[in-house]
């Protein structure tokens, strides 16, 4: 065999094995990849049951309900054309509350409510951490 038909099984043999290495780490994150869907997505295309789903938009305000386990609790997630009930078991984020956005990571049940396994509060770009206001503050005062 020559030394060009050498390099290029060897060419051809490292396309292979990267290909293969790429279908590998594809199907291995396709059981572990969350869609988002917004409500209205929920409303138009049906409930994807059976799926790692993100759900995300604004908690509804009034919507906060905490079961006496002290753990549980409930609310609505809408985007202004549809709603769904979401219930979690856990400990919210610090920013979480009512009007505020959320991305809530679980599934849907047949009946349409959501079960979260997580909770992702979302901030709008103005947020600054309280700690870090007033250190800003003090650096303000100090230039002046």
């Amino acid at each position: 065999m020559k030394a060009k038909q050498q390099r290029l099984v060897l060419a051809g043999l490292a396309v292979l094995a990267i290909a293969g290495a790429a279908v590998l780490a594809l199907s291995a994150l396709k059981d572990q990849a969350a869609f988002f869907y917004a409500p209205g997505d929920v409303k138009k295309a049906g409930l994807p049951l059976g799926h790692a789903v993100r759900l995300g938009g604004m908690v509804e305000g009034g919507s906060i309900h905490k079961q006496r386990d002290g753990v549980t609790i409930n609310f609505v997630v809408t985007d202004g054309v549809a709603t769904v009930p979401v219930t979690f078991r856990g400990i919210t984020p610090d920013l979480f509350r009512e009007k505020s956005g959320v991305v809530a990571e679980g599934q849907f049940n047949p009946d349409g409510s959501f079960t979260a396994t997580n909770l992702l509060a979302k901030h709008d770009e103005k947020y600054m951490p309280p700690e870090m206001a007033g250190k800003m503050h003090e650096t303000k005062t100090l230039v002046q």
